[in-house]
């Protein structure tokens, strides 16, 4: 019936499907799912096997125009991210970790497809989907948290960048291969395709060389003329992606490697976060048409007849994945729970999956039926580790007696950076803005200070401050800390938002300290009188509201000043 009405009009059928998006979403939204997910189920729900709304490329070349536009533009975002400063900084954590990942996965995920019953091409094809997790969901769950500065989250970031490169490699050897195989049609020989594949290689080296020049000499100061205008700014970024996407193409290495090469040549420009920030919106709503085109491929009923293999793929990811991952950090040094934390980053695969499987069959490599299988994956895995991930804490302490065997070797990596002494009589855990600035000035009234936090760069600045690195959050390190001259602990950790309470580091906090004994007084930071009172049912002393307990000092200084200047 829907179908009927809409047949014929672009427009009506562009609306249909924004309608059907919205309602998902919405639905997604309140059980606390990623975009993506409810656009895989959107593209489903729209395609030729449920609703009918939307058809194939060739049916519906105006919806395909917008998803190329949308993968242009996730490509030209990842470049702007591609911050591989962060990889060198993070050193060989972030390397050994994001290679070793993928290449556990790579190999067993395709022992796993042939145990199946996939052919070789097929089996490669889905392994190699699989190692890809989803950067823009973890960034939106890591921040979600407040855990984005934490060591594990800088860990998680680091090997992600690492699999983003993959990524990169791995369409690249797509698209020589689809060079390939067009000169191989064309000339009906390998001698052909062979040159092909050589004249894709070179001309991808000019097309670096040249934005490496751009970079050198020509993104910072074009991008600080554009920045006064934000509107003329984002239809330049628009433009600019767009422009090196269709060059890509024209040169045989596909719009999505072009792309790519767009963002990073605006990487290292100033404006490279606010770019991201205007462009992430468009972007959504650009992708949301690439699943709907996905779902267009997708029969339904095939999709449904691989149920247990994509269970048991899912499986191998949400259980796999992390396992590695926290193998590798606990051989190179790290404590079994940071490296819990961020393995569970890893427990999903990416819509670079689909994108990469989606290529395979546009080459004619792989058939609808892996496409499906990925798809089937990807809504199992995202789903399922965006709860593990909001739920990473309580999972640990369920988890955490059975990984016994990861702490093997001592966690050198996370030892403070000077012995801490038992001299302290207050701990701010929090060294924040807020939590810095009260540090300070307790040990301006001659209080000995011991300071906490959970990222390593503000450990580093010391700022005639004992500092040390820690994780409020983990009773093993707080057992550790010399509680027996401390008489007040203060919790400037800040309080989840909304209803996120699961994971609460200040109530975790305050459950450690009774658990060792602290027999002193804890100050909490707060967000309203409903979670005063749950902090002082968690055993707090004091509560503090960091706007309110300001204006109220902020008017004592301002009486005070008007008084003194009253004075004759």
């Amino acid at each position: 019936m829907i179908a009927e009405l809409i047949e014929g009009s672009l427009f009506r059928e562009v609306t249909a499907i924004l309608v059907v998006a919205a309602v998902v979403a919405l639905v997604g939204m309140k059980l606390r799912q990623p975009l993506i997910v409810s656009f895989i189920a959107v593209g489903l729900l729209v395609g030729p096997s449920a609703l009918g709304l939307a058809g194939t490329a060739e049916a519906d070349p105006h919806l395909h125009l917008f998803a190329e536009l949308g993968i242009a533009l996730l490509l030209f975002l990842v470049g702007l991210k591609l911050d591989l400063g962060l990889v060198r900084t993070l050193g060989p954590v972030a390397l050994m970790t994001g290679l070793g990942q993928v290449g556990f996965t790579s190999v067993f995920g395709f022992l796993i497809c042939l145990a199946l019953g996939m052919d070789w091409v097929t089996s490669l094809y889905i392994a190699v989907a699989l190692t890809f997790s989803s950067t823009i969901i973890i960034v939106k769950l890591l921040s979600d948290k407040r855990e984005v500065d934490s060591l594990h989250g800088r860990i998680a970031l680091g090997f992600l960048i690492v699999q983003d490169i993959v990524v990169v490699i791995a369409m690249v050897v797509l698209s020589a291969i689809a060079a390939g195989q067009a000169a191989g049609i064309a000339t009906s020989g390998t001698g052909g395709a062979a040159g092909e594949i050589a004249m894709v290689f070179v001309w991808g080296a000019v097309m670096v060389a040249a934005s490496l020049a751009i970079i050198r000499w020509v993104a910072t100061p074009l991008t600080r003329m554009l920045a006064g205008s934000p509107e003329l700014l984002i239809a330049f970024a628009v433009a600019w992606a767009t422009l090196f996407a269709a060059v890509g193409d024209y040169l045989g290495f596909s719009k999505e490697l072009g792309g790519l090469l767009a963002g990073v040549t605006l990487a290292s420009t100033p404006l490279r976060e606010t770019l991201a920030s205007r462009l992430s919106p468009l972007r959504d709503f650009l992708l949301l048409f690439f699943f709907v085109g996905l779902g267009a491929q997708l029969d339904l009923g095939l999709v449904m007849a691989q149920v247990p293999e994509a269970l048991l793929l899912s499986a191998f990811v949400l259980v796999g994945n992390p396992l590695i991952v926290l193998a590798i950090m606990a051989a190179l040094g790290y404590a079994k729970r940071t490296g819990f934390l961020a393995g569970l980053t890893v427990a999903q695969i990416s819509e670079f999956s689909l994108i990469f499987v989606a290529m395979g069959v546009t080459l004619g490599h792989v058939g609808p039926e892996a496409l499906g299988l990925t798809t089937f994956v990807g809504i199992v895995t995202i789903a399922s580790s965006t709860y593990m991930i909001l739920n990473s804490h309580r999972l640990w302490t369920v988890c955490e007696p059975w990984l016994g065997w990861f702490a093997r070797r001592p966690a050198r990596r996370e030892d403070a950076a000077e012995p801490v002494g038992p001299d302290h009589d207050t701990i701010v855990f929090g060294m924040g803005r807020y939590g810095g600035g009260i540090a300070r000035e307790l040990v301006a009234r001659g209080h000995r200070v011991l300071g906490v936090d959970f990222d390593p760069t503000v450990t580093k600045g010391r700022g005639g401050l004992d500092l040390i690195f820690g994780d409020a959050s983990d009773p093993e390190f707080v057992a550790g800390l010399p509680l027996g001259p401390v008489r007040w602990v203060v919790l400037a950790v800040p309080p989840h938002a909304g209803d996120m309470q699961s994971d609460d580091p200040r109530l975790t906090l305050l459950e450690a300290l009774r658990a060792v004994g602290y027999r002193g007084q804890a100050a909490v930071i707060i967000r309203g009188p409903d979670d005063a009172a749950r902090m002082h049912v968690a055993g707090a002393d004091l509560t503090l509201e960091p706007y309110p307990d300001a204006a109220v000092r902020a008017a004592e200084r301002i009486a005070g000043a008007r008084g003194a200047a009253a004075l004759p």
